[in-house]
């Protein structure tokens, strides 16, 4: 269970500004670890907005120390930050990973990306009380009030995973595939996916950064 609390390349909670926002939340030294997380789990996905229209496989730019610099980042990005906080006050995490469908995904990013699947849509997974529960921290508040989608709580019991339905009853995100868990970001696996269902926009914008480099990230 240590590598569950290691710095790695991508969850690099080892860096002075990840551990300065982790313990700038954690106010009270003496909380319970369910208390630190539910902290840690709203502080990143409201201090960090949602932006699916400027996902990048630069390496980089997934770190979690960027998408804390940058505030904004996509759900992989945003899972990347809440493991790295939780690992600086000493909670064990690691990263889930699964291919969903948006029915409710809007028409521009439906034409960008050519399909309404999210492949290796990440979440974070943090060990409490014995046992793993799953945290989504993706969608800000402001942008799920946008939309008519409820928000995603977590009280550190209960796994936080994206709605069926949304705020109106429609059908809203479906789980159709598990990827996993990893104790750092699997970029290998995650490009050769993104390949197979937005072969387009590898092509426009990716094809200078898929290149020669090794991901020692493997499936638990």
């Amino acid at each position: 269970m240590k590598e569950y609390l290691y710095s790695t390349d991508f969850i690099d909670c080892n860096n002075q500004n990840v551990i300065d926002y982790a313990y700038s939340i954690i106010i009270k030294q003496d909380s319970s670890d369910i208390e630190k997380a539910i902290s840690l789990y709203y502080a990143v996905r409201d201090d960090i907005l949602y932006d699916p229209y400027h996902i990048s496989l630069d390496r980089e730019k997934l770190k979690a120390s960027y998408t804390l610099k940058s505030k904004r980042g996509f759900c992989v990005s945003k899972a990347v930050l809440l493991a790295a906080v939780a690992r600086v006050v000493g909670i064990q995490s690691r990263l889930g990973f699964a291919d969903v469908k948006n029915h409710l995904t809007t028409e521009t990013l439906k034409k960008i990306m050519g399909t309404d699947i999210f492949t290796y849509h990440g979440y974070t997974e943090l060990f409490l009380n014995n046992k793993w529960v799953k945290a989504t921290p993706a969608f800000n508040r402001s942008l799920c009030d946008r939309f008519s989608i409820k928000p995603l709580e977590f009280d550190g019991i209960n796994d936080s995973i994206f709605h069926a339905f949304d705020a109106k009853g429609e059908k809203h995100m479906e789980y159709i595939k598990d990827h996993g868990r990893y104790y750092d970001l699997p970029l290998n696996d995650i490009i050769e996916s993104f390949k197979k269902y937005y072969p387009h926009m590898m092509e426009k914008y990716f094809s200078e950064i898929i290149t020669n480099f090794e991901d020692e990230a493997k499936p638990i």
